[in-house]
């Protein structure tokens, strides 16, 4: 993967789920709702100053949102940021930058 430029699609893992658990709180607060089913199924990366991660998260029924994290680099302590949230996504929405 190039500096700057995202990767291609990947199944999420555990890493990612992590990720998704940590944001939860962050992502119904920025939505303004609560979120039964919260599953990473599929993320993208970009390498910046750390690390962009475009997620797809399952969020019950046919319901997805896309989530931007941020995660800062080790020298920074790695810390998590809900940069943004985009709603009302399906899953066969590709994951994309925004």
């Amino acid at each position: 993967m190039m500096c700057g430029g995202p990767s291609e699609v990947k199944e999420a893992d555990v890493q990612v789920q992590t990720i998704c658990d940590a944001m939860k709180p962050h992502a119904e607060a920025k939505a303004g709702k609560t979120y039964e089913v919260f599953t990473a199924k599929s993320y993208k990366t970009q390498l910046v100053a750390g690390t962009n991660y475009f997620i797809k998260v399952h969020v019950g029924g046919d319901d997805h949102v896309h989530l931007r994290v941020y995660k800062k680099l080790p020298c920074h302590g790695e810390t998590l940021e809900l940069s943004e949230i985009q709603q009302d996504k399906s899953h066969s929405d590709p994951v994309e930058y925004f």
